[in-house]
């Protein structure tokens, strides 16, 4: 029996899910002030050509994908489908979304894919886009979202998670996906599993700014919308030459890998 399935009927017949903390009857792992919460995000799309990474659902992400879950479940939908909305609904949005399709436009992976522009990830080719976290499941520090302290790869009840269901998610999409990190935290992730075997170098897209609003500066800069005069002193600027370029590279290298494969 998988996830979904042990936790479906909890999911059908609550009332709804609202607020902090998450229903006892969820919690999966307790490692010190670190507790994992089961929430619906296991359908992985075995079409995608690209994927791309955050660090963990935050609360409002599982809230979301749960009530989603409960909704498709008590219409009568089946397991698999309940599980595919419940991520769908979950996903990237708000001006995150924008950032990011203007950083991966700007590095060619519309080129790369053989479409107008990234945005269309997020409509009429999202069969083309899987989503996911390094940590499948919620993690929260002393009840609040986990940001990636302590490090991922430094507890058993963290690390269990990469090794075991983004694995699983890699192994499932083969060599035909390429991946973006969205921050250093996540990079470590597949870092870590590239080391096993299970990723070649040029799959994984690290290193662009990750594209929260707070990260504005750092994504004007490796637009070019910005110059390196007007930067403040938190950012640094040949971080993020050296990023985009080996961006750049690899995108040109799949994309010409692909033309002589057709």
């Amino acid at each position: 029996m998988n996830h979904f399935e042990k936790f479906s009927a909890l999911i059908a017949r609550a009332p709804s899910f609202a607020g902090q903390p998450l229903p006892a009857e969820l919690l999966m792992a307790c490692e010190g002030e670190l507790e994992t919460f089961y929430a619906p995000f296991d359908y992985i799309n075995p079409q995608a050509r690209v994927t791309i990474c955050g660090i963990t659902p935050g609360l409002q992400q599982a809230t979301n994908a749960l009530n989603e879950a409960r909704k498709q479940l008590r219409a009568g939908a089946s397991l698999e489908e309940a599980k595919r909305h419940a991520k769908e609904t979950a996903s990237f949005s708000g001006p995150m979304r924008k950032n990011l399709i203007a950083m991966l436009d700007h590095i060619g992976l519309h080129d790369y894919l053989g479409i107008n522009s990234c945005a269309h990830l997020f409509d009429t080719h999202s069969h083309l886009v899987h989503y996911t976290s390094a940590l499948r499941y919620p993690v929260f520090v002393s009840g609040q979202n986990y940001s990636g302290s302590p490090s991922m790869l430094s507890r058993a009840s963290l690390r269990q998670q990469i090794d075991n269901h983004l694995a699983e998610e890699i192994r499932t999409l083969g060599k035909g996906s390429v991946y973006i990190p969205l921050g250093p935290k996540v990079a470590e992730a597949f870092q870590h599993l590239q080391a096993k075997g299970l990723l070649r170098p040029e799959q994984v897209l690290d290193g662009m700014p990750h594209p929260s609003g707070a990260n504005a500066e750092r994504i004007s800069y490796f637009l070019g919308t910005k110059q390196r005069t007007a930067l403040s002193s938190k950012t640094n600027p040949d971080t993020l030459d050296k990023a985009r370029t080996q961006l750049i590279q690899k995108m040109a290298f799949l994309s010409s890998a692909a033309r002589m494969e057709q």
